[in-house]
């Protein structure tokens, strides 16, 4: 999960292996700001904007880009820890130019509007948990069902296909959970998650076995060192409920996708890409 000796060590130990650059740690970065991505072949034109959910329990902040033209299915992004940033908008509008409808929503909403993080990614992992420790099971399934159906009422969403689901850090929990909050969901994408796995009956791993979705599960390469046994348990898991899912260890440390991630390894978020697009392309045909 998130803590702050973990990015400390990660910093430290994929630069001194060459895993990542000084710069990709994000010394040229100012806070909140981003690496540009790669350029999305063929890229479709399209609308952004920025737009308020009502919740049981509020109004949520939220930032939606989908094709100028035509209906796409739906994608609903959790954020990692660091909240709704330049980085995952830039992230939401490189998935809506492949052809997504893209709802990337602040999770912390209940609590403080964006920027969650002072310092963008820089920002010391201990100011964040008071906010994540407020976020539960029943917070997951109540924003899960409220932002699906958000998305779902949308002109821009294709009604007759399913919709997906991606989460970061500790937005993997959240994206499992979505699935079983709505039937409508067909995919769901979890990278570099946190505590997908628990000893407790509502685990998240148990409850989207429970579901109908196919599944990609990136795990970091020092969060398997740490719980080497979580990969097999998934694995297992899903065999078991007969479900489809992609299970695979990837080099990069804990919160390697984000661009603007003390730990961004272009290489391993370019083949997560690749592989969610293809998760995408399969499951909401």
């Amino acid at each position: 999960m998130c803590d702050q000796d973990h990015f400390d060590h990660d910093e430290e130990e994929f630069e001194k292996r060459g895993l990542v650059t000084r710069r990709q740690f994000g010394v040229l970065l100012g806070a909140g700001a981003s690496m540009m991505l790669p350029a999305v072949a063929n890229a479709q034109a399209v609308t952004e904007s920025e737009v308020t959910i009502t919740t049981p329990d509020g109004t949520a902040d939220a930032y939606f880009v989908h094709p100028s033209s035509g209906t796409a299915p739906g994608v609903l992004v959790w954020p990692d820890i660091f909240g709704l940033r330049p980085a995952f908008r830039q992230m939401g509008k490189r998935l809506a130019q492949s052809g997504y409808s893209v709802l990337v929503v602040n999770q912390f909403y209940r609590a403080k509007k964006p920027p969650i993080a002072e310092q963008g990614a820089q920002t010391p992992i201990p100011d964040l948990l008071p906010l994540a420790r407020a976020l539960n099971e029943q917070t997951h399934m109540t924003d899960s069902k409220a932002f699906v159906a958000w998305l779902d009422a949308q002109p821009s969403v294709a009604k007759n296909r399913k919709i997906g689901v991606q989460g970061y850090c500790m937005g993997g929990p959240m994206a499992f959970r979505t699935s079983v909050a709505s039937d409508r969901v067909g995919a769901v994408a979890s990278f570099h998650g946190g505590g997908l796995v628990t000893d407790q009956p509502n685990s998240p791993h148990l409850q989207a076995s429970k579901t109908k979705a196919q599944f990609l599960i990136a795990i970091a390469a020092n969060d398997d060192q740490r719980a080497p046994n979580e990969k097999t348990v998934l694995k297992e898991t899903f065999e078991k409920a007969s479900l489809p899912a992609e299970i695979e260890v990837y080099s990069g440390a804990h919160g390697w996708c984000p661009p603007d991630s003390r730990v961004y390894n272009e290489p391993d978020a370019e083949k997560a890409w690749t592989r969610l697009l293809a998760l995408y392309g399969k499951a909401l045909a």
